[in-house]
């Protein structure tokens, strides 16, 4: 059964944190990937609706607007603005982009909540949660830091590590700080409403492991199988904090809707607007029907940190409130990283997209592009600025818009830019344009199993073959003997153009648009793709328009210097200096012989890869030096250098090598060393004092 058989879809992507501008790892993750589908969808004409919106509630709003010295307020109207303004430049195609302050969504999530807690689904209890006695009040998961139980890195928040996707609860954390007063918090008791998951898990395993096996993508599948083996824990639906959705409970003053309970809930608030601002019946596309083949197919489109919530907390909440449909599918996708490094919006290691829409202006589709061509569908992938360009300069200049370039240049220039039947078809004809009528079919299959990068290849192959055709039949040169001939060859090249026309709208909605443009042809349906005869014989072209500028080593260089640039800022920003030892008297220090010496050799250590083998000469004598700067330095590098050396320490043994003193390094904060030396040559053996 495909997918195009349902009678009505749900579309939603994430809802973006308020807290701060998009990168391309958000739109690699939820909203490219949704945005092809769902323009997939409407080519097939399919009743369909696409919601979005600003998450604006929980603690990163707090404490974004705490470090921006303002109010949560006008936080989340200032990026709320900034984040719309940029889909709307960019061209994601939702029906309604809405936000979780709106009265309306308050209302529909406090609905919720009492139609859960009146038929006793929330276990009430008292916990001991973390509380900041300086700030006095109690924190948020994301007021909480401290060392991720599972991975051991640093930073994990109190509801999830970052670095492993795994979700906690913040007594989890090793060591935990209060990010409000850089302190170790206290506990302290207080009363939650807990969603006991425990109790759903059985109808989850059933749900999800059974229902969805053959379903959901490998890695969704996974982590979810992952989550239900560890066995599922009550989780609290409301928070101690000063900003959110209200409790409704006359018992529960103060505190607020947990984010992941009301921030799902947005899609629903999303679809009740924009059914009441159209004159539609919200509840079509969210209730449940007396037939089930009434309901409508709910997909949820999202990135990797989100599949818990997404496919084991909201699922149950639907479940337990009884009138809603449940996910279809959730495709999500993994991380995208960015130069070999993890993509960070606190280290600003990131490209910001309405940066990039100032910088590329008219450029979105060769975004897209990019960024479709390499979306982490099953894996992390890895964005860099040389790929960019080799992609746009190597696929969408020389191949797609060389290929439509020449066609229409050629229709021109030998007749008039029209389209005309000349001799009948050769083998070759015949043979390209039964191949064109294939990859409508496999583009379909790829996209409907949600394989975007899959699809948007096969689309390239249209471009290729049409290049290929071209190239082969020489139209250029066959005009002096044949023009019937040349005729027959440019009408086939342009019944591909308008194939690729009709595909491109999925994946390059504003490049198929100055296709259709140029064919002087309205904009197709997905059924004509593949139609040898698209263009009917006598048809006028419109005028030829450049599709793709190439990206210059200028413009690479820029972007890659603006990401060196930050990441020095954020060194000098964030650099820790490490607390001052013990005194010493002034005898022990001029114990220390420190002396100038000159690297003489130099070779790595055998089974090691921080080890440095160094002949000195100390000026006293050559002497050998084992030091752990091999992962800084090549040894190739530093021979010839002069260092410091404190040639009175007690010699002692390393892997085999008896190490007769130690080179003076100096560390950063990134753990990076550097030699101490002398800023111009000075004779070796010169004491340091």
């Amino acid at each position: 059964m495909s997918i195009l058989d349902k009678k009505r879809y749900t579309i939603t992507s994430a809802l973006p944190y308020a807290n701060g501008p998009l990168h391309i790892g958000h739109l690699a993750g939820a909203y490219i990937p949704g945005d092809i589908f769902v323009r997939y969808l409407r080519l097939n004409q399919k009743d369909v609706v696409y919601v979005c919106g600003s998450d604006e509630h929980g603690a990163a709003i707090t404490i974004r607007a705490k470090k921006e010295g303002i109010t949560p307020q006008q936080i989340i109207d200032k990026y709320n603005k900034q984040i719309k303004e940029s889909f709307e430049e960019f061209g994601i195609s939702f029906d309604i982009y809405h936000r979780t302050s709106e009265p309306i969504h308050h209302q529909l999530s406090q609905d919720f909540f009492l139609n859960l807690y009146n038929k006793g689904e929330f276990v009430e209890k008292f916990s001991e949660q973390y509380y900041d006695e300086e700030y006095h009040q109690f924190l948020a998961d994301r007021y909480i830091t401290g060392t991720c139980p599972n991975c051991k890195s640093e930073g994990a928040y109190g509801d999830q590590c970052e670095k492993c996707g795994t979700s906690l609860s913040p007594t989890d954390l090793i060591n935990p700080i209060s990010t409000l007063s850089g302190k170790t918090p206290v506990l302290k008791e207080t009363k939650h409403w807990y969603l006991p998951l425990d109790k759903y898990q059985p109808w989850l395993e059933k749900w999800l492991i059974e229902g969805k096996k053959n379903i959901l993508k490998s890695n969704v599948f996974g982590q979810c199988q992952s989550w239900l083996k560890s066995g599922l824990q009550p989780r609290s639906m409301t928070r101690d904090l000063d900003w959110g959705v209200d409790v409704p409970l006359k018992e529960a003053e103060g505190k607020k809707l947990y984010v992941w309970l009301d921030a799902p809930i947005g899609y629903i608030s999303a679809t009740k607007q924009w059914a009441i601002d159209h004159g539609k019946n919200w509840e079509d596309y969210w209730k449940t029907h007396d037939n089930p083949a009434d309901d409508s197919t709910l997909i949820h489109f999202i990135g990797k940190d989100n599949i818990v919530f997404h496919c084991i907390i909201f699922p149950a909440i639907l479940h337990a409130h009884g009138d809603y449909i449940l996910p279809e599918n959730i495709p999500a996708n993994e991380f995208l990283n960015l130069e070999g490094d993890k993509l960070s919006t606190s280290r600003n290691h990131a490209v910001w997209l309405h940066e990039y829409l100032q910088e590329f202006p008219d450029k979105q589709d060769e975004l897209r592009y990019v960024l479709t061509s390499i979306l982490p569908e099953t894996s992390d992938a890895e964005f860099t600025w040389k790929d960019f360009q080799a992609r746009i300069n190597n696929e969408l200049v020389a191949i797609f818009g060389n290929f439509v370039n020449r066609v229409m240049v050629l229709s021109h220039k030998y007749f008039d830019g029209k389209v005309l039947s000349g001799s009948p078809l050769t083998a070759v004809d015949q043979a390209v344009l039964d191949e064109l009528k294939s990859y409508p079919a496999s583009i379909k299959s790829s996209l409907e199993q949600f394989r975007f990068r899959e699809a948007l290849a096969e689309f390239m192959n249209v471009a290729r073959l049409g290049n290929k055709y071209l190239a082969d039949e020489e139209p250029w040169k066959v005009i002096k003997t044949d023009e019937e001939r040349v005729k027959t060859i440019l009408n086939v090249a342009s019944q591909i153009v308008a194939n690729l026309a009709v595909l491109a709208q999925p994946f390059l909605p504003k490049t198929a648009i100055k296709l259709f443009e140029m064919l002087n042809f309205p904009q197709g349906n997905w059924n004509d793709a593949g139609n040898e005869g698209l263009i009917q014989d006598g048809h006028q072209l419109g005028e030829v328009q450049l599709l793709f500028d190439k990206i210059t080593d200028e413009q690479v260089e820029f972007q890659l210097n603006k990401l060196a640039e930050a990441k020095l800022k954020n060194r000098a920003d964030n650099a820790k200096v490490a607390p001052a030892k013990e005194n010493i008297s002034f005898d022990d220090f001029v114990k220390m012989d420190i002396r100038v010496g000159t690297i003489l050799e130099a070779e790595k250590v055998a089974k090691t890869k921080k080890l440095l083998k160094l002949t000195i000469d100390t000026g006293i004598d050559k002497r050998t030096v084992v030091s752990g700067i091999a992962e800084f330095f090549s040894p190739e590098e530093i021979v010839g250098r002069q260092v410091s050396i404190l040639v009175n320490l007690e010699p002692r043994e390393i892997k085999g090598i008896t190490s007769q003193g130690m080179i003076l390094m100096a560390e950063d904060a990134d753990g990076r060393l550097d030699f101490v030396k002398p800023d111009t040559a000075i004779k070796v053996g010169s004491t340091v004092r």
